[in-house]
């Protein structure tokens, strides 16, 4: 039985009418994206046609998940909203809090140990406000979604870039920063830009070597790691149905990797087995009525050119396993070219570790295929050359391939078995000898791979591939190794060579799970009490920020950041994670892996108070204490990656204004919206090189801070002359009144106190 079955029967008997007044207004077939979006309106039943890329739309999800590093923020903010219950069903996940070293076990005890005060604050929280509560070792956060909440047609956000995986079960699943969730959480309207649309023909079938991952390798080594920016990719074709419904949630959910708004695959036979496989027949059913409101009109397919902004054409039968690397996702490499592009760039051959599981990776189908290639290095005399890792996607994927004798085919080739949790993906690690900051090559099945991402060494290099392809890679211990072409020599020193993987798109006994770490609420957690100990260095209960004004002057540059600066690089992850709930705390991380472009030193820039120089966040700490504000100048796509929303909490909390970049990431910039303050992009991109170490800003024209109107910016530079510089925003009349009030949640505090 699925939850929340009459939100969903409510969302399927809407839609059909919905549809076809969104079809009638905008004159033309629609694509799935469109139908989801147009279906969701704050306002009900469509009454305009909306411009790609051009008008702000109010929608109403369906539902919220968040996971417990970004939900303790994301709670304290909704702690403030002033409402007794959430509007919507949400549902918070332990999973990132959870460090990969010793066995799932024991990993599992010392996050319990070290954390249990904010697990118990996000199961107390989520008692009283009517929320669902996945325990610490249920699962990630994507994964647990896709088996439980996610449905072909609807739309839901969560705090993680990574929600946008149950678009693999045909949603419009949107990751966001906490603010956006407390607005749905809250019952308010959430916005967002009406998305272009990049369509993907998938014509043809994986085969042999070739997985589902090697569809979002190859997109992203076309798109790069920002041309998704503003866009939902949507995929249809033949090749499209033929791929499993996880397959395709592997695929949505490295779309955050291009930095899409979501993916998503039409309503078919794939996700009717999985939702009837996941106990949720109902939901099949119901989906069964309403089909071609669940997927594109044909016409779109039939000529995407005309519906789509842009399309690309795959053909799967032809498609080449990928590895994409090292540092960005972006990078992508046949399997078979692998040697000489290594060897040009001075990548080490030799492989160190191989890791499986993440949100991306660890469904069931996953964990058998890689499991099939384990087995013939059992059966062929092979050991693994490189260490090897797994970490399953939920507690009922873990049972299940236990049941079936999966995982102990890992063990057996003394892989390591983690917590059902993310582990090494977002940086929780501790990986034995990683503080030499050796050189080196890791492989993994993950989505991202910035420097430092997995194991805190800038000098670990880390390509992404399918499970089956890092199983393989990891038995061989060499980045080059083409399971396809090359031989191995086994114990007996004998020439032997790995089979294509087999393995099974659900588990031929079907799912099962003794205990699968759901608690729900209170229906009435009126008396519930939620205690904050005031001295605590884990949580720290959230004062409203006042707003900045309509004068800025005086303002120094903090950090001009050179180069890629992600949400990684913000406000990183890893150790950091245990301070998420506690904004001044997790504040002393701000900007301090960014590369300073005066020196290209990370974590030092200078004060230009004293002229010395000092960590970043210590510099910013200076200012604010001095009434000073201050201004981060940043590159392209600047916040790219995680949604953290503490990527734009922490400048805040330490007094920065403005940031000042060439482009942002969709999330980030929101998110500095949602915090009131300015997020602002060059006019001319060549402006970034005006600035100097030394600069101070003042904004002219801030009190005519009007939407599609670009703001004026003096900067004073040490010598006496000065620059002017416009600066663009993409702010509407809703977001330059979350400036005002100081932030997005003083505004939803004041509309529910009237």
């Amino acid at each position: 039985m699925a939850f929340d079955i009459d939100m969903i029967k409510k969302v399927y008997e809407n839609m059909p009418a919905r549809v076809n007044k969104a079809r009638e207004l905008v004159g033309r077939p629609l694509t799935l994206s469109e139908k989801i979006l147009y279906s969701h309106l704050w306002e009900g039943m469509p009454s305009k046609a909306f411009q790609r890329g051009k008008d702000y739309v109010d929608f109403a999800p369906d539902r919220v998940a968040c996971q417990d590093a970004t939900a303790q923020m994301a709670l304290l903010q909704f702690m403030q909203a002033g409402k007794e219950k959430v509007a919507v069903p949400t549902t918070v996940h332990c999973d990132h809090l959870i460090q990969a070293k010793m066995g799932a076990d024991k990993d599992l005890q010392t996050a319990l140990n070290n954390s249990n005060e904010v697990f118990n604050f996000l199961e107390s929280v989520s008692n009283k406000y009517g929320i669902g509560f996945w325990k610490p070792g249920a699962g990630i956060i994507h994964q647990v979604v896709l088996e439980n909440y996610a449905f072909p047609g609807g739309m839901m956000i969560g705090t993680d870039s990574h929600t946008v995986n149950a678009g693999g079960l045909g949603m419009v699943a949107i990751g966001v920063g906490g603010a956006d969730a407390v607005d749905v959480m809250a019952g308010m309207p959430w916005e967002l830009k009406f998305p272009k649309l990049i369509g993907v023909k998938l014509t043809g079938k994986v085969s042999g070597w070739t997985a589902p991952k090697d569809v979002i390798l190859k997109v992203a080594g076309i798109v790069s790691a920002k041309g998704g920016t503003g866009y939902i990719v949507e995929y249809f074709g033949k090749g499209a149905r033929s791929l499993s419904c996880t397959g395709k949630g592997t695929i949505c959910n490295m779309g955050a990797e291009i930095g899409a708004t979501t993916s998503n695959f039409g309503y078919d036979d794939a996700m009717e087995r999985y939702l009837r496989a996941t106990d949720r027949s109902d939901i099949a059913d119901e989906a069964n009525k309403i089909k071609e409101y669940l997927t594109g009109d044909k016409e779109v397919y039939q000529n995407p050119e005309q519906y789509f902004d842009q399309v690309i054409e795959i053909n799967l039968s032809e498609l080449k396993p990928h590895l994409n690397g090292p540092f960005s996702p972006d990078i992508a490499t046949p399997v078979g070219e692998m040697n000489k592009k290594a060897k040009e760039n001075g990548w080490p051959l030799k492989v160190e570790w191989g890791l499986i599981g993440s949100c991306t990776n660890s469904s069931y189908e996953d964990l058998s295929r890689a499991a099939s290639i384990a087995q013939q290095a059992l059966d062929k005399g092979l050991s693994t050359k490189a260490d090897f890792g797994i970490n399953p996607g939920s507690e009922q994927v873990r049972y299940t391939a236990e049941r079936d004798g999966i995982l102990q085919v890992f063990e057996k080739l003394n892989a390591k078995i983690f917590t059902n949790a993310c582990g090494p993906c977002i940086g929780q690690w501790d990986r034995e000898g990683a503080d030499k900051q050796e050189k080196n090559t890791i492989v993994h099945s993950f989505n991202r791979n910035f420097a430092k991402r997995a194991d805190g060494n800038p000098n670990t290099h880390a390509f992404v591939a399918s499970p089956e392809m890092v199983a393989a890679v990891a038995i061989s211990g060499r980045l080059d190794f083409n399971p396809m072409t090359d031989k191995l020599i086994n114990k007996n020193g004998e020439e032997v060579m790995l089979d294509e993987p087999t393995g099974w798109e659900l588990p031929p006994k079907g799912f099962e799970v003794k205990e699968n770490g759901y608690v729900a609420p209170k229906e009435n957690g009126n008396d519930v009490e939620i205690v904050v100990n005031p001295n605590s260095q884990r949580l720290q209960l959230l004062t409203p920020f006042d707003p900045i004004g309509e004068t800025i002057k005086g303002a120094k540059l903090l950090i001009k950041a050179f180069g890629k600066c992600t949400t990684d690089h913000i406000s990183m992850a890893g150790p950091w994670l245990r301070y998420r709930g506690h904004l001044d705390n997790i504040s002393n991380n701000l900007l301090i892996g960014a590369v300073n472009a005066f020196n290209k030193k990370t974590n030092f820039v200078k004060n230009q108070l004293t002229g010395e120089y000092d960590a970043v966040p210590n510099v910013a700490r200076a200012y604010k204490a001095a009434g000073v504000p201050s201004v981060i100048v940043g590159d392209h796509n600047y916040g790219e990656g995680s949604s953290r929303e503490h990527a734009a909490m922490e400048p805040r909390h330490l007094g920065v204004v403005a940031v000042i970049v060439k482009s942002f990431a969709r999330i980030h910039e929101t998110n500095l919206k949602k915090q009131g303050m300015l997020a602002l992009t060059f006019a001319n991109e060549s402006d970034y090189d005006l600035i100097q170490e030394d600069d101070t800003f003042d904004f002219i024209d801030l009190t005519d801070f009007a939407p599609a109107k670009p703001l004026t910016i003096q900067i004073r530079h040490k010598d006496g002359s000065v620059a002017m510089i416009d600066a663009n925003h993409s702010y509407n009349e809703s977001q330059i009144a979350w400036y005002r009030e100081g932030s997005a949640l003083n505004l939803i505090k004041k509309e529910n106190a009237k």
